[in-house]
């Protein structure tokens, strides 16, 4: 299933709306896979939901019986911890970049790959027996990295440390030369300090002149014939015997040649690695696949999710339905459940009012992710769920401008709303909240209404739909044709308080309560005071042409009644044809200040 971009942002799939993170999104919740490969397997899946049932139905299977094996699924996920990252370890070895820790990291992966097989063929189970049996156990590679490479090496390639003592003759017998060289130029120094009698010589090196011996210019006059000089410096003389000639001859042959060696041995690991590069894809591509089924399994067991029914008839029934997001934000026992019926016959399309805060949203979301976990083989937060196979999944939620591309917030809900339209067959799941409300209420019912015909007609589209709105009018369509069911979220009033119940119930709501909702919102109390005067004379029809009455006496607008009608009559008599930007402004800054002494 291809999801569009307006999908996985509404949905908040991957990352939030609001910041734009990944705490708080479906992926969030669902990934808590072990390996960085398990971890973008897992990603992937949820942005290419299946839709074959035999796939989806696979998955759902292999989950159930590690959900019902807890004790080995969690013995599975701790050993796929100390798995590293093959898939990339694998790159790095196709284009030779791999360095020595990597092959170390292999060799960790690699010897957990038998743990991992014998604990699935304990499951006995078909389908993880087929995926144990894929598992390729290359014990000669782990063998040769173990003997090969320490356990602690470098990163950089080319300068030694890298091999283990006793994988190499050759390599052992220069390492002694080396090492004993060491031992012999400390013996020497101590048995020229003997014969010259001068106590402060010293043997040094560096990469100009190779070992010297460094005599003060005090005990110059020490310094027997058979020192040749070196180097003179300000304070000191530096001299070389043949003997010592031939021991750095001996020692620096030895270095260089250890450092070819240790990186030509390293060569030949990395080519065993590179011979075996297909199988090493391969299990990598399993573990990550095992890992995303260990996840879900454990996170169904703590989540208490159900294994849905899925199929490819057109019916979406959820029983308890909860948003697997919003439950994890707060506490589980306070979620309010929701139960959901939808088929492409007598419940196409569901309109749904109520309050602003109430749920709605929550309610449009939960189905569609519900609907989204069931087709990637997730257990699903929910008592019951069969889910038909739906082709795509629509959102038009939220409103939002595109000041880059110069679109308004109407102008953005419209191009959503004509790629929904276009593009969604009757095997589709649509999301659509509010459309409309970013015009006039008139322009904004009529293309809400229109697109609800459009898309309930099965002729040209008939796909299943969650329609929210405010305009209450909507509600009468359920008479008018059938396949659509009002609902709405169940409230409480006391004392013109409202209660959110957060319920979905059958039937239409005929009132939004905005004003409590503002007054909740923290609202000042003359402005709620107001808005009910006004909302009382337009349900009555009071005031000329539909304008409201607004008295002079009133709480609210009495002490600033005069510098209101100023303005507005000042913007009445300006000249929008003639003014020039410069003025514009001025005239704006006039009238913000007339408004802050309010």
């Amino acid at each position: 299933m291809a999801l569009d971009y307006s999908t996985i942002r509404n949905l908040e799939i991957t990352t939030t709306i609001k910041d734009n993170k990944k705490e708080g999104s479906l992926l969030w919740v669902l990934d808590k896979t072990k390996s960085p490969m398990g971890g973008r397997k897992l990603k992937q899946w949820i942005l290419n939901p299946l839709l074959q049932p035999e796939l989806i139905n696979y998955r759902l299977d292999i989950v159930e019986k590690l959900n019902n094996n807890l004790y080995i699924t969690e013995k599975l996920s701790k050993l796929i911890d100390f798995i590293y990252d093959l898939e990339r370890i694998g790159t790095k070895i196709v284009y030779n970049t791999v360095n020595p820790k990597d092959l170390v990291a292999l060799k960790t992966s690699l010897s957990k790959l038998p743990l991992i097989k014998d604990s699935l063929l304990q499951l006995d189970h078909p389908p993880l027996n087929d995926l144990a049996n894929k598992i390729v156990l290359l014990d000669d590679l782990v063998n040769i990295i173990d003997k090969g490479i320490v356990d602690n090496p470098p990163t950089h390639v080319k300068e030694g440390g890298i091999i283990k003592k006793g994988f190499n003759e050759e390599l052992d017998k220069l390492k002694y030369t080396a090492e004993n060289g060491r031992k012999w130029l400390g013996e020497y120094e101590h048995k020229l300090r003997l014969e010259t009698g001068i106590k402060t010589l010293k043997i040094g090196y560096n990469k100009v002149f190779g070992y010297y011996i460094e005599v003060t210019r005090t005990n110059a006059h020490l310094v027997p014939e058979s020192f040749q000089r070196k180097q003179t410096l300000a304070n000191a003389e530096r001299y070389f015997t043949a003997e010592l000639k031939e021991y750095e001859e001996l020692i620096l042959s030895a270095a260089d040649k250890i450092i070819q060696l240790e990186y030509n041995l390293f060569c030949d690991i990395r080519q065993r690695a590179l011979d075996k590069i297909n199988e090493i894809q391969r299990n990598s591509e399993l573990i990550a696949e095992l890992d995303c089924f260990c996840t879900f399994a454990i996170i169904a067991s703590e989540n208490k999710y159900t294994k849905p029914i899925v199929d490819t008839s057109d019916e979406i029934i959820i029983k308890a339905g909860r948003h697997p997001v919003i439950e994890q934000m707060i506490a589980k026992e306070n979620f309010i459940s929701n139960d959901t019926l939808m088929d492409c016959r007598d419940n196409r399309m569901l309109i749904i009012t109520g309050p602003n805060m109430a749920g709605k949203s929550t309610y449009m979301r939960q189905v569609a992710l519900i609907t989204l976990m069931a087709q990637i083989g997730c257990f699903v937060p929910a008592k019951f769920a069969k889910i038909g196979i739906v082709d795509r999944i629509f959102t038009r939620v939220g409103a939002s401008d595109d000041l880059s591309s110069g679109q308004s917030t109407f102008m953005v809900e419209m191009n959503e709303l004509a790629n929904i339209l276009k593009n969604a067959t009757k095997k589709s799941l649509i999301i659509l909240d509010e459309v409309g409300r970013g015009t006039s209420t008139f322009d904004g019912m009529s293309i809400a209404q229109g697109a609800v015909e459009y898309i309930l007609n099965p002729e040209i589209l008939g796909a299943k739909t969650l329609f929210a709105t405010h305009y209450h009018q909507l509600t009468s369509l359920e008479e008018k044709y059938s396949g659509i069911k009002n609902y709405s979220i169940a409230v409480k009033e006391e004392n013109d308080q409202i209660i959110f119940l957060h319920s979905i119930i059958p039937g239409g709501s005929d009132k939004s309560y905005g004003i409590q909702v503002a007054k909740l919102a923290g609202v000042p109390s003359p402005v709620i005071r107001r808005a009910k005067d006004i909302l009382h004379q337009l349900e009555n029809g009071y005031g000329s042409n539909n304008e409201v009455a607004i008295t002079k006496d009133d709480d609210l607008f009495s002490h600033a009644f005069e510098d209101y009608l100023e303005i507005i009559e000042e913007l009445k008599d300006l000249d929008l044809n003639n003014i020039t930007p410069i003025e514009a402004m001025m005239f704006l800054s006039s009238i913000k200040k007339k408004l802050e002494r309010r």
